[in-house]
């Protein structure tokens, strides 16, 4: 038996005695590489990735992969596969520990066992391939940095799903809840969850404490705190009632019961037909309503943003809200060869099955309209209704406009070469055409949504995709029932894109709102124009009672 552990320090054993590692990190760097990526690789790339270098980079290759042949093979049993073109390593029958994870916490499985799920977050020992950076190959520190976020994410949901798992029980919660906020203490969402759960466990003055504490760091890092200071209110408030009536016979605190009010959200991941892991989650009971994904999401991050948390809690209060972090983005795979409309076609099919999602609304945003309006021309035995805001079927360089296309060429630059940057100032340019009205909070949580949810290169890859998305053809072929809802001042898309789908697709209604942000802001009221006329679409109304109140334009 053949074990690599890639969670901490690099190490491999057999039969459960470690072997020595090779000193040279280029060459332990390479076997987790090859480790994780099975597919065979030409030689050429390998060189670009460690060795590109005058001297003798397919020389430095060979010994390498010289050392590595020993540690991998056994008697009659060739892993190391390499001719004169291509290297692989197959794996098929190696223990790998974050593939083992992975496969605990596959969504097939859902819903996972809780003794699982802890054996999980404890395979988490130290850092993905902790001390092995390269800062000089460019190309593995940037898989590498892709991974470490990766498998951050992939702990962050078995510790988030853990912890409401474990809900019922706040102390065993808590430990878990505390290695989540170790994780990334900077992030709002954990000590929030920290604080909560010891409310409800009774320790209010730790709770106090632990606010206070979380407040002052991110103060200090200048990020927003402020729902991390609505926290106080529940402070004000009397002790939870297994709190207040002491201990039971033997001792122990009373059963908590959740607050139905306050809802979760659950996180899985379901495999593309690439073998792509998409995360995606629901939140909210009733019947479902599926949201394609968007450039730019995070399904963590985007629970607690002022800028999309609103529409999450809107969304999820009547239905079972599905939505998901597409290929490159958030929470899904980044390490991803094709990024193309097919394959991101494909991430929508794999979650509607993982979700076991039959017949359902669905609601495109943004670049979301294209694949919803796919999906229903693909599938009209699944789609019921279709809802469309702010969404086009041209991308930018499908319009025919050379001054659109100039200025996203333009803006292609600047996410080639700015995105990446320390100065939020690059990512602030994207910042005020999504959002103009929004506060400076709002601003703040959007121009960090733009770091954390995707690397520059994939920012780049999906901006050139969606310039070329083109389903024109396919609106007229939409044979259910169409809301399609744009903002007149939109800087993103332009309101007349929207006013072409709903000309092209049959007997879609149009709305249009009085608003400049393409990201609807809860404080305004276009927000309240958009929930109205969604809900009453939705039960089946054919014009919501809002419609009169903001003068509907049924013109298009």
């Amino acid at each position: 038996m053949l074990r690599i552990q890639l969670l901490g320090d690099l190490a491999i054993a057999r039969d459960e005695e470690p072997l020595q590692l090779p000193p040279s990190r280029k060459t332990r760097a390479l076997l987790a590489y090859l480790v994780l990526n099975v597919r065979p690789h030409r030689r050429e790339r390998l060189c670009e990735l460690f060795w590109d270098i005058p001297d003798d980079p397919r020389g430095a290759l060979r010994w390498s992969l010289s050392k590595l042949r020993p540690l991998v093979d056994d008697a009659g049993r060739a892993r190391l596969l390499a001719d004169r073109q291509v290297v692989s390593l197959d794996t098929s029958d190696v223990r790998i520990d974050l593939r083992d994870v992975r496969d605990a916490l596959n969504p097939e499985n859902d819903p996972v066992p809780v003794e699982d799920l802890k054996q999980a977050a404890e395979s988490f020992g130290g850092e993905f391939l902790a001390g092995l950076d390269l800062p000089d190959c460019q190309g593995f520190q940037a898989w590498c940095v892709a991974m470490r976020e990766d498998v951050r994410a992939l702990q962050r949901a078995c510790l988030a799903s853990l912890i409401q798992r474990l809900s019922a029980e706040p102390e065993p919660a808590l430990h878990y809840s505390r290695r989540l906020l170790e994780l990334d203490r900077h992030d709002q969402g954990s000590w929030i969850v920290l604080v909560r759960l010891l409310l409800s466990a009774g320790r209010r003055s730790e709770a106090e404490e632990r606010l206070d504490a979380g407040i002052r760091l991110l103060d200090a890092a200048g990020l927003p705190a402020g729902m991390l200071r609505n926290c106080r209110r529940d402070l004000r408030t009397p002790s939870p009632p297994q709190a207040q009536a002491g201990r039971g016979k033997g001792g122990e605190p009373a059963p908590h019961k959740p607050d139905p009010a306050d809802r979760r959200q659950e996180i899985r991941f379901c495999a593309a037909a690439d073998g792509t892991r998409i995360a995606y989650a629901e939140a909210g009971n009733g019947p479902p309503l599926l949201r394609p994904a968007n450039w730019m999401t995070h399904l963590e991050y985007d629970w607690h943003s002022p800028v999309w948390r609103h529409w999450i809690r809107e969304l999820s209060r009547d239905h079972r809200l599905v939505r998901y972090d597409e290929r490159g983005n958030g929470l899904s795979d980044w390490e991803v060869g094709d990024l193309s409309f097919e394959a991101c076609m494909s991430d929508l099919s794999a979650v509607v099955a993982a979700a076991g999602l039959e017949r359902f609304p669905m609601l495109g945003i943004s670049q979301g309209c294209a694949f919803a309006v796919a999906y229903a021309v693909q599938n009209p035995e699944r789609v019921s209704h279709l809802i469309l805001y702010g969404g086009y079927a041209r991308g930018w360089a499908m319009r025919g406009t050379p001054a659109e296309a100039e200025r996203r060429t333009a803006l292609g630059t600047l996410i080639r070469h700015g995105w990446g940057e320390d100065n939020p100032a690059f990512r602030q340019a994207f910042t005020t055409l999504f959002v103009p009205d929004a506060s400076p909070e709002q601003m703040q949580w959007f121009n960090e949504l733009q770091r954390i949810t995707v690397s520059p290169d994939n920012a780049e890859r999906l901006h050139h995709l969606f310039g070329q998305v083109d389903v024109q053809a396919l609106l007229p072929k939409v044979r259910v029932p169409t809301l399609v809802l744009h903002a007149r001042g939109d800087g993103v898309v332009p309101f007349a894109e929207g006013r072409l789908i709903a000309t092209t697709i049959p007997k879609a209604r149009f709305v249009p709102l009085d608003s400049r942000n393409h990201i609807l802001l809860e404080d305004e009221p276009a927000w309240e124009h958009f929930v109205g006329e969604v809900r009453a679409f939705l039960a089946g109304d054919a014009v919501s009672p809002l419609s009169r109140q903001f003068g509907e334009d049924r013109s298009v």
